[in-house]
């Protein structure tokens, strides 16, 4: 059974999703203070973390910035802030996917679904290499491992998926919708943001990580993002 961490302060909104997901089969333990999740994140590493934005003790970027360094598994972030800013920021910190509030149940279980699949190393498919070797950068999927010029580079479960995604189809363009459907489990509805963010924040690490500074991804307009073929 997947045990998963509801950090949320509204003690209503808090009852009624947890009832809600050990209906559909989940352990989920709950917490109102961000100063006590992440005590516990780092003592019990959850499989999943649902995580409001604004809490008490510490709010829910401090606590994905306090716990990435030692807790690997998916965090959801739950907000009411619509700014791309404030959402860049989440990506920066390790934040792998947001909800607006209020909460859609049926939608969050589909999200934290989606997370907990991708989270989870997976066979590989008939004829599909578990590494795939780009000049420069390694993609390690029995790992979950990246390394740029022989360098390993610490990526979040989101930003992993979405460069295997890319380096299964290196020297072609992936298109938005193939991103949303197989990384975020929606279609792209022609206005989200977020998935450029991701890939913004994906080649910022990739870069930094590389000595010649070089960045392998290419924005194909008016379709999507394709990974260099070296």
């Amino acid at each position: 059974m997947p045990r998963i961490l509801l950090v949320e302060d509204d003690t209503r909104t808090a009852e009624l999703v947890a009832a809600f997901l050990r209906q559909e089969a989940f352990e989920v333990d709950v917490i109102g203070d961000g100063s006590v999740a992440i005590a516990h994140i780092q003592a019990e590493s959850p499989d999943l973390v649902v995580l409001d934005w604004m809490l008490p003790g510490a709010d829910g970027l401090t606590v994905c910035r306090q716990v990435r360094d030692r807790f690997d598994g998916p965090i959801l972030m739950l907000t009411a802030r619509t700014d791309e800013v404030d959402q860049i920021v989440g990506l920066e910190v390790g934040v792998d996917d947001y909800m607006m509030k209020p909460v859609r149940p049926r939608l969050l279980l589909a999200r934290i679904r989606a997370l907990l699949r991708r989270a989870r190393p997976a066979a590989a498919d008939e004829g599909e290499p578990d590494r795939i070797v780009n000049g420069w950068l390694v993609v390690d999927r029995s790992k979950r491992e990246v390394r740029v010029s022989d360098l390993v580079v610490d990526l979040t479960t989101a930003e992993f998926d979405l460069l295997w995604l890319l380096a299964r189809r290196a020297g072609s363009p992936v298109d938005r919708d193939a991103l949303f459907t197989e990384l975020r489990g929606i279609t792209y509805d022609g206005f989200d943001r977020s998935m450029d963010m991701r890939v913004s924040q994906l080649r910022k690490r990739l870069s930094d990580a590389d000595p010649e500074g070089r960045d392998p991804i290419r924005t194909v307009r008016g379709v999507g993002y394709q990974l260099v073929k070296v």
